[in-house]
């Protein structure tokens, strides 16, 4: 077990530095490929005002100019150990590790994404507890009676929840639940949870649900096709014949057995929500990552962007580490050795 963590962490550093050499060539080596010149990637530095001399100058003093390995070498260089940027008369340093340098805030990327995660990550963690026990218990129920009322009317809900888009819901929940009957917070609407745990959950808990009913309605199908085929299996008869309470079978037996894709498709689901839940937050005006990445396109604000992209990535890979890891805990037939 050991052996096989060092090396699922050694794979997970060799995917970061293949992530940052993605990442680093989306934004400055595609656009040198498809023609720009280093005065066009420097254009989005400076004001409008700015005459191509201006630009010019700010091109060389962003390495631009330089060649392109020399320009990754800085980037890795900024991750490790900072970087240092000319704002005009005075040079800011940008300490490690160093995923961008906002000119038009005059901020450095990496504090403004962590100011903005207790937001992301409250919204994440409240809605996948949610969709994880709603799915999972609604496609059990739903394989163990196959055919039945509850198992069309749950699946026909689980239909109307992956095909309904997060702003159509969450703007029909907003207008019904928060303006019309005044149930719940309305959008904008965000309490520390150190502040206040009661009015936290207060403001989440429309979004909590309206995120969880989009990912609740694939885990319900998913699961109930995996219990499907886990419950017809020799294993589960042999349970049976053993004298084994039911739901000993459905749960230790059934259940481990058909949550190995669940949990795959758990961990990514998780590690994309941290990278920013883009939709949801917009939807309900919530300051997180993904209204923060929003708000960067918008403005043009191209280290915001890179950063949140190295933000998800991060996540990602980190979730996909931990699904790897739980494994062996969540399915009796898989051991590391």
């Amino acid at each position: 077990m050991a052996i096989y963590i060092v090396r699922r962490l050694v794979a997970a550093v060799i995917l970061l530095l293949i992530v940052t050499a993605a990442v680093f060539a989306i934004f400055f080596l595609v656009p040198r490929l498809a023609g720009a010149t280093p005065e066009d990637l420097a254009s989005r530095y400076v004001g409008k005002t700015a005459d191509a001399e201006q630009i010019h100058v700010i091109a060389v003093k962003l390495g631009f100019t330089d060649p392109i390995w020399v320009q990754y070498g800085r980037f890795l260089k900024g991750l490790v150990a900072g970087a240092d940027y000319s704002t005009g008369p005075t040079t800011v340093h940008c300490p490690a590790p160093c995923f961008g340098y906002s000119f038009l805030t005059q901020n450095p990327v990496l504090p403004d994404l962590l100011d903005r995660l207790p937001v992301t990550l409250s919204l994440a963690a409240g809605a996948a507890l949610i969709w994880v026990v709603a799915g999972v218990a609604t496609g059990v129920v739903s394989a163990l009676r196959p055919g039945s009322i509850f198992d069309r009317a749950a699946m026909g809900v689980a239909l109307a929840g992956v095909s309904l888009p997060i702003f159509f819901t969450g703007l029909l929940s907003l207008a019904v639940f928060s303006y019309a009957l005044g149930i719940t917070a309305p959008g904008g609407s965000y309490t520390p949870i150190e502040d206040n745990p009661f009015l936290w959950a207060y403001d989440l808990l429309l979004p909590w649900i309206t995120l969880a009913f989009l990912y609740a309605a694939g885990y319900a199908r998913l699961t109930r096709a995996g219990m499907l085929d886990t419950m017809g299996e020799d294993f589960i008869r042999t349970a049976r014949a053993k004298g084994l309470p039911e739901r000993t079978v459905v749960v230790k037996h059934g259940l481990r057995s058909a949550l190995t894709p669940i949990l795959t498709i758990f961990g990514l689901d998780l590690g994309l929500l941290l990278g920013g839940a883009i939709l949801t937050e917009s939807t309900y005006s919530l300051p997180g990552i993904g209204k923060y990445s929003v708000d960067a396109v918008v403005n043009n604000d191209l280290p915001k962007v890179l950063g949140v992209v190295m933000v998800g990535s991060i996540f990602i890979i980190l979730a996909n580490l931990v699904v790897d890891l739980c494994y062996a805990i969540v399915d009796p037939r898989v051991r590391y050795s």
